[in-house]
């Protein structure tokens, strides 16, 4: 079986999806990914078909800022883009597809074009509840609401690229215009299977999300070819366990105040910190000798050596952090999903409340640190759930799955 994998964003927006066509491709089946240029050589390290799409996600990323509607309307700015690359014939040539985008967009068209199925995939929960509004939105006790914040998101994405997608539908695909009702109603996306990559422990299944709807657990990524620098392994070895501090692919405005912050911080707090540059640059400069810079070390081996992990609030970082058994805290620059995970940090008990990026203070990270350095209960929590997310298995759940998916619809078809 040929399967296509769709998925656009930063770096943690596309390395789960590539964990998933791993395994697909482990299970038997080709797999073809279809991204952004800049992920090529991830891609073809797995071995996987690809197909680039133009454009750079980490200037995208810059331009949208910490506000997830300027990002959404910067990843939105090349959506012309999207369509001439989506319009390529040989990508017809492929028998189901899974798709990461919001709403299944685009991917549902080009699905609609070829007479294939189309998986829905997610690694934040996205599917439509009455248990909780969609993510970004406050909590209102108000009969209907938190389902209809779900209608307003897809309001949103509809207005932002409608006109493309109706465009490419006509001329490229030969298909006829649709509505926003037609798109994501029941006999659309909305009817499709979606698989959640993340743990059933961490994100509970909502009473009314119907059998089409799937929680696998996480797909984690890993670099099994990765080996550790000297100076980096000494480090972590001389001392108390250090934590670690990074905000992953998110943009900092001042990265060196920014620095200068985390750093008086661990000073007052006499900790020792591993500092993960990202695509913030944090640390561009001489750093005190309780402090190491990174560029780059695999989660799934670094986040288990910590004593604790603090972080941006990004869904792979998330999993990471809960799987390595140790305290997370999350200091989200987005009010999205980076928001809704460190509440989540809280509730589970695994780590304090989150502080939004834009009230970081000195004081406010030495807290922090304090905090979760020193309760034991965090500790205690963190450890047990850690251990159950090792053991769950979400690219096997997912393949399996997918698997019966594909074959549901051969015997539908055959009959």
């Amino acid at each position: 079986m040929h399967i296509t994998i769709l998925a656009l964003g930063s770096t943690g927006d596309i390395l789960p999806y590539t964990a998933l066509g791993r395994g697909l491709k482990e299970s038997g089946h080709q797999v073809r990914f279809i991204t952004f240029e800049g992920f090529a050589p991830t891609i073809r390290k797995l071995e996987l078909e690809f197909h680039p799409i133009h454009g750079d996600p980490r200037s995208l990323v810059a331009q949208g800022g910490s506000n997830i509607f300027t990002m959404a309307r910067s990843f939105g700015s090349i959506a012309e883009e999207y369509t001439r690359a989506l319009s390529a014939p040989h990508l017809r040539e492929t028998d189901l597809l899974i798709n990461q985008l919001p709403g299944g967009i685009f991917g549902a068209d080009l699905a609609e074009s070829s007479n294939i199925p189309m998986i829905l995939a997610a690694v934040i929960p996205l599917a439509r509840t009455d248990a909780f509004p969609l993510m970004g939105f406050p909590k209102i006790p108000s009969p209907g609401y938190n389902r209809n914040t779900y209608t307003i998101g897809e309001s949103v994405v509809w207005l932002m690229f409608r006109k493309v997608i109706n465009r490419w539908r006509i001329q490229e695909l030969g298909l006829s215009c649709i509505s926003r009702m037609e798109y994501f109603g029941s006999g659309g996306t909305g009817g499709c299977p979606i698989l959640n990559g993340f743990s059933p422990k961490v994100v509970g299944r909502p009473a009314d999300w119907g059998e089409n709807i799937h929680i696998t657990g996480y797909w984690y990524p890993d670099d099994p070819g990765w080996q550790p620098p000297s100076a980096l392994m000494n480090f972590i070895e001389r001392g108390q366990p250090p934590i670690f501090i990074g905000f992953g692919s998110m943009p900092v405005k001042n990265p060196a105040q920014t620095t200068q912050t985390i750093l008086r911080a661990l000073k007052l707090t006499n900790q020792r910190a591993i500092l993960h540059t990202g695509w913030s640059g944090l640390g561009d400069f001489g750093l005190p000798e309780n402090v190491f810079k990174i560029d780059y070390a695999p989660y799934s081996w670094l986040f288990p050596k910590m004593a604790l992990v603090i972080h941006h609030g990004g869904s792979g970082t998330t999993g990471f952090g809960l799987r390595a058994g140790v305290p997370s805290c999350a200091i989200p620059l987005l009010g999205f999903d980076q928001s809704y995970w460190g509440n989540r940090i809280a509730a589970l008990g695994v780590g304090p409340s989150p502080i939004h990026f834009r009230k970081l203070t000195v004081e406010r990270l030495s807290e922090m640190i304090r905090h979760s350095t020193s309760d034991t209960a965090f500790r205690q929590k963190a450890a047990a759930l850690g251990e159950i997310i090792r053991e769950e298995k979400g690219i096997e759940n997912a393949v399996g799955i997918i698997n019966q998916i594909i074959n549901d619809r051969k015997k539908t078809t055959s009959s």
